[in-house]
């Protein structure tokens, strides 16, 4: 009796498991095909290798406003930005706004716009 019970415990796992794994994939998906449609002039987040990063977003003629290890932010005004990286070797990019935060501002203005908004909720 208790190897069934261990077989019925080990079963839910995996499903649990299972159904975590489709929701982030979803999730992720979702996230990269939402940076299709953005606006021109929005910073997004390319992430990879920087040399590759740096790279792709030379290739499609954008700008780069901050880079870590693994993460640069860049901009461009052109329309199609976000598929002129994938096409130039990107790995992925996200929207920076919405992955977590990057503003692609520079800190002291990240800052003063984050203290503008906590004592005015009504600006975002």
């Amino acid at each position: 009796m208790t190897t069934d019970g261990r077989q019925r415990r080990a079963w839910r796992w995996s499903r649990i498991a299972g159904a975590v794994t489709l929701v982030i994939c979803g999730w992720l998906a979702v996230v990269v095909a939402l940076t299709f449609g953005s606006a021109p002039g929005k910073s997004m987040a390319v992430i990879g290798p920087p040399s590759q990063v740096l790279a792709a977003i030379a290739k499609a003629n954008g700008s780069i406003l901050a880079s870590n290890d693994y993460v640069t932010i860049a901009r461009s005004d052109d329309a199609g930005f976000v598929a002129r990286l994938y096409a130039a070797g990107a790995l992925l990019v996200l929207d920076a706004e919405q992955a977590g935060g990057c503003s692609g501002l520079p800190p002291s203005l990240a800052a003063s716009s984050l203290r503008a908004k906590r004592s005015n909720p009504s600006l975002g």
